[in-house]
């Protein structure tokens, strides 16, 4: 089974708030796709400093936001706290990409007032607290774009770029 975001889907043909939000999902689909497609065991233990994050780590961090990036739209809680450790690496990239992809395709389908209803919710035990919607485009969807960049410098730093075809302006791979 192919995974998504090999490359960008095609553009949407008229801009909408649901349009754009799904098309900012896209580019961080297709960045973390090309930003894992070849790890190896070695670039997964890679860690720059004794006290940084490896590789793995930070993707377990990544499926964790790409959880809440798909639960918000429908303002479905996060449950924390949770331990992404049991899921191996292509668990954690087939389930983060799907993750994506679903929301992308949620969102896309959302008019300026579905938004109104979309929030981030936390929840610990019986403590839950409330985001608006604008909190998910600064928080988690800005910073998966930043961990994915982390990601193609760690593998680069260990010797393992990613592959230089690919167009992050284009979303495609130029063969």
């Amino acid at each position: 089974m192919e995974l998504p975001f090999r490359e960008i889907p095609e553009q949407p043909v008229e801009y909408s708030s649901g349009n754009i939000v799904s098309r900012m999902v896209d580019g961080l689909g297709f960045r973390y796709y090309w930003a894992t497609e070849g790890l190896t065991q070695e670039d997964l233990e890679y860690r720059p400093t004794a006290e940084g994050r490896s590789v793995i780590e930070t993707l377990q961090h990544i499926y964790g936001m790409s959880d809440m990036i798909q639960n918000a739209a429908d303002a479905k809680p996060n449950v924390r706290p949770m331990d992404f450790s049991k899921f191996t690496f292509q668990e954690l990239r087939k389930m983060t990409l799907e993750n994506l992809e679903n929301a992308s395709a949620r969102y896309a389908a959302m008019q300026a007032h579905d938004f109104e209803f979309s929030k981030v919710v936390f929840q610990r035990g019986d403590n839950q607290a409330d985001f608006p919607f604008w909190n998910l485009l600064n928080g988690m969807l800005s910073d998966c774009i930043y961990h994915a960049g982390q990601i193609t410098l760690m593998r680069r730093m260990n010797g393992n770029p990613i592959n230089p075809n690919i167009s992050v302006f284009t979303g495609k791979v130029r063969e």
